[in-house]
């Protein structure tokens, strides 16, 4: 067994679990979104950005993009969060807190490209 390719997935699925957890639930009830499920969706995801970034192939340069994609939603949706919170000065709530899940979401389809990459790269990979 490869350690490498372990880790590898495991952080892969881990990007994807955590962002499924904060984007599920009501998209504007606050109490289905937790803070800190999101920032760790964002570190989970800033790694298996870093370990994607060595692999030369065609198919790790996908895995890469889809990396980024996610890191930019999730961080573009905390950013959404800090702004209406610390800069307006309000409550997270209505159009602000659909636009944090709607990010969140874009960054859960991306996820699930890499997961979907990682599965089938796995099934095509003959002994």
């Amino acid at each position: 067994m490869n350690s490498e390719k372990v880790i590898f997935a495991f952080f892969i699925v881990l990007a994807l679990t955590l962002n499924f957890g904060f984007f599920i639930g009501g998209m504007d009830d606050i109490n289905h979104h937790n803070i800190y499920e999101l920032y760790a969706a964002i570190v989970v995801s800033l790694i298996s950005t870093v370990l994607k970034v060595g692999d030369r192939t065609h198919l790790g340069a996908v895995f890469l993009a889809t990396s980024l994609v996610a890191d930019l939603q999730l961080i573009a949706a905390a950013v959404v969060w800090g702004m209406t919170e610390h800069i307006a000065g309000e409550a997270l709530s209505g159009n602000s807190l659909a636009t944090v899940v709607s990010l969140s979401g874009g960054a859960l389809l991306a996820n699930i490209i890499s997961v979907v990459l990682l599965v089938s790269e796995t099934i095509s990979v003959r002994r």
